[in-house]
């Protein structure tokens, strides 16, 4: 496993930098990957070699369960693709005996009422996601006109408005397909099939003869034009619904220079329980990115007793890591309240003795220390938890009035800690434990030979128990952050567990549809 490969910067940063700053894309960074994948099927348009799993560093997998689920939300997609189809005029023409020619022609016709019965959703192993909309229920308005000439040179010509009653199936089949290595959702198989076509002129429910002439003339061309408007009409709205998707996802995992790659690495896999797509998971950082190599992933690693399922390489996380690291975002600064709560809990008369030794009678408001990461940080995932190593600086400066500022105490250390994140009450939990230190470098005013043990002692002592807690719910805050700004927090997720594994991380959980999200797209495209 190698981290990203980037250009280095100076290890000091130039000015301290906020909490805001230390903003790590991690591990819930593609949570809203979960509507990229409201259906998936075998993709085609791509090449992907002949090992296509060796660069996949994320996979999704949606579950029949999460199938069903976004399936009650399909009426609100038929619904726009009726109301938004542009119906042509319809015109026709045929001989009658005794009366001549008789032309007709429909105009401004459009949907009045529409209601769906009850839709179902198959996961068809190896083909497609099949939907079966059932008992359709539309009403058409419109304008006919309507002529003939008679075989005694009589002549009529006459325009009503209509009303068309009806009720229809529709059997739609939804693939995705790979165009430019990302999800393009093809609903073009789609069938209607109809139980009622009914006329009415003006109101009339009881039409004369002449009037049903009409109708026994229109019928083909009316169920004909409906079946390709409605079915054009429902493939744009799928083809606009996955690329509005996919474009929220996109932006939801990059902030500013930071980005992940979530472009196809391999055709999706459908099955009769789940459907699984493949993403490359690369991570870019001001326009240098590092393929993933030799991916760890097969479909037996997931199981599908959950709705939804995010499966990440260590190799996605540890660029990650890098990435933050280059761009100076594993920086922070402590100041006051914050770090009397870190200095301030001496439980002996030699820590007190300690803490005096550091700060020389000065007031923590009038002191500020900051913690930077000096090389890229490694991740390891392992059973146990996320383990973070990394060499780690902090530098402790006091302000005394009407004094020049001066730093009292400078240290590099390696730091390993293994972290357990969770996800509960939306917000990103992280939970550091078996905390291990190394001192480097060790400076201090107070002690420039370093032979006062119990200041070290003390130090090992504060950062372990105090200030790893202190700096990983940092961490969460700013990711939390983070996340929400991008709408994570909008959605409903249920019991989301985040599960290691010897070298990826499962993220499975159960939702509720994303309501907002439906709406926001019915606003910005209709």
């Amino acid at each position: 496993m190698s981290p990203l490969l980037l250009p280095e910067r100076s290890q000091r940063p130039p000015q301290l930098l906020g909490a805001g700053r230390m903003k790590l894309l991690g591990l819930f960074g593609m949570l809203l990957l979960l509507l990229i994948h409201t259906a998936a099927a075998a993709a085609g348009g791509c090449e992907f070699g002949d090992f296509p799993h060796r660069s996949t560093g994320i996979v999704c997998r949606m579950t029949k369960a999460a199938a069903l689920l976004l399936n009650q939300e399909t009426a609100k997609v038929i619904q726009a693709a009726f109301r938004n189809a542009k119906f042509p005029n319809i015109t026709g023409e045929r001989s009658v005996r005794l009366l001549g020619k008789v032309a007709y022609e429909l105009t401004n016709m459009q949907v009045d009422q529409l209601s769906l019965e009850q839709s179902a959703v198959e996961l068809r192993e190896d083909d497609a996601i099949h939907l079966a909309i059932n008992n359709v229920t539309a009403s058409f308005r419109g304008t006919l006109t309507y002529g003939y000439a008679g075989a005694w040179f009589l002549r009529l010509f006459h325009s009503v408005d209509f009303e068309i009653k009806s009720s229809i199936d529709l059997q739609i089949n939804i693939d995705l397909m790979c165009q430019r290595d990302q999800v393009a959702a093809d609903a073009s198989h789609c069938y209607l099939t109809f139980h009622k076509l009914t006329l009415h002129l003006q109101g009339d429910k009881e039409p004369g003869w002449l009037k049903q002439l009409f109708t026994d003339f229109i019928s083909f061309t009316l169920k004909f034009a409906l079946k390709r408007e409605v079915c054009t009409e429902i493939n744009f709205v799928a083809q606009m619904l996955a690329s509005f998707v996919q474009d929220l996802a996109a932006n939801f995992v990059q902030d500013k220079g930071i980005g992940l790659d979530i472009s196809l690495a391999s055709a999706p896999l459908i099955t009769a329980t789940y459907v699984d797509s493949y993403h490359k998971g690369s991570v870019w950082y001001q326009n240098h990115s590092a393929a993933l190599q030799d991916s760890l992933f097969s479909p037996g690693l997931l199981p599908a007793s959950r709705m939804l399922y995010f499966w990440f390489s260590e190799q996605v996380l540890s660029s990650l890591a890098s990435a933050a690291f280059m761009d100076q975002r594993l920086v922070g600064t402590i100041t006051g309240d914050k770090l009397q709560e870190l200095f301030g809990a001496e439980e002996s008369e030699a820590q007190h003795k300690a803490v005096q030794m550091i700060f020389q009678g000065t007031s923590y408001n009038e002191s500020a220390a900051k913690v930077w990461s000096l090389a890229h940080p490694r991740i390891s995932l392992q059973p146990e938890g996320t383990v973070v190593s990394s060499l780690v600086a902090v530098e402790l400066s006091i302000f005394p009035a009407g004094e020049q500022p001066r730093m009292v105490l400078y240290m590099e250390k390696e730091i390993t800690v293994t972290i357990q994140a969770a996800y509960a009450e939306k917000k990103l939990l992280l939970h550091p434990s078996d905390p291990r230190i190394e001192f480097k470098v060790f400076q201090c005013t107070a002690d420039p030979s370093g032979s006062e043990p119990s200041l070290r002692d003390f130090l090992q002592t504060m950062i372990s128990h105090v200030g790893i807690p202190e700096v990983t719910s940092r961490f969460a805050e700013a990711l939390t952050s983070l996340m929400n700004s991008k709408g994570l927090h909008l959605f409903e997720i249920i019991n989301p567990e985040i599960v290691t594994r010897q070298g990826y991380v499962i993220v499975q959980l159960d939702f509720s549809f994303p309501n907002h999200l439906l709406l926001d797209f019915f606003e910005k495209k209709f």
